[in-house]
């Protein structure tokens, strides 16, 4: 059976830090002939902001027709998903705020419909990974991106438990993120383990 790994590459500058970052992950994982990934960039995703409108507490569905209509489904069918970004004025970018705001429709099939967002036997099995890159060296530079990160991965019912992080400070300059010292080994060895614990909950 394939292990099915979404990426999602959040910054608007292709090539960079954090896609860097997230490509390392990925790279790792290839390793194992069971891993299938598919890789979106968000800024070619045709996701547009989330209008407020709570029409899916009552439709089971967005009302807006765009490019979250094929990823919905492929976050529900995804066994890991990651999700990087850059940090941009304290916060996440704006490319993967917009993929969180439209995870909408998954709290409003929770917490409203009561419906399930995972076949009952997929609960719990899945796995998340957030990677970001920071230009600043500031020891809170990202803790404004990750309430927002917890919130996707807990309404698409990837508990908090199941999310690993990976967050690089002090890389500004595109490229500079093959300079940092750990950035590389920890993000391949991330990957790795991601794959291994995947294995254990879907052989369980």
């Amino acid at each position: 059976m394939p292990i099915k790994i979404l990426a999602f590459a959040g910054s608007p500058r292709r090539h960079g830090n954090s896609e860097t970052l997230l490509d390392w992950v990925l790279g790792s994982m290839l390793a194992d002939l069971d891993v299938v990934i598919e890789k979106i960039s968000l800024d070619e995703a045709n996701i547009n902001p989330c209008k407020g409108c709570n029409a899916c507490e009552k439709l089971n569905k967005c009302v807006q027709r765009d490019g979250m209509d094929i990823y919905h489904d492929r976050i529900i069918a995804a066994d890991i998903i990651l999700l990087s970004s850059p940090i941009y004025c304290m916060g996440i970018a704006s490319q993967p705020k917009a993929l969180i705001d439209r995870a909408q429709v998954f709290r409003s099939r929770k917490y409203v419909l009561k419906l399930p967002v995972v076949p009952p036997e997929r609960k719990g099995k899945r796995l998340g990974a957030f990677l970001a890159t920071a230009g600043q060296n500031w020891s809170y530079v990202f803790d404004a991106a990750v309430p927002s990160v917890k919130c996707f991965f807990h309404v698409i019912d990837i508990k908090d438990a199941d999310v690993a992080y990976l967050m690089i400070k002090g890389v500004d300059e595109k490229g500079a993120i093959d300079l940092h010292p750990t950035a590389r080994p920890d993000a391949e060895k991330l990957g790795k383990s991601l794959v291994a614990e995947i294995k254990k909950r879907l052989a369980a």
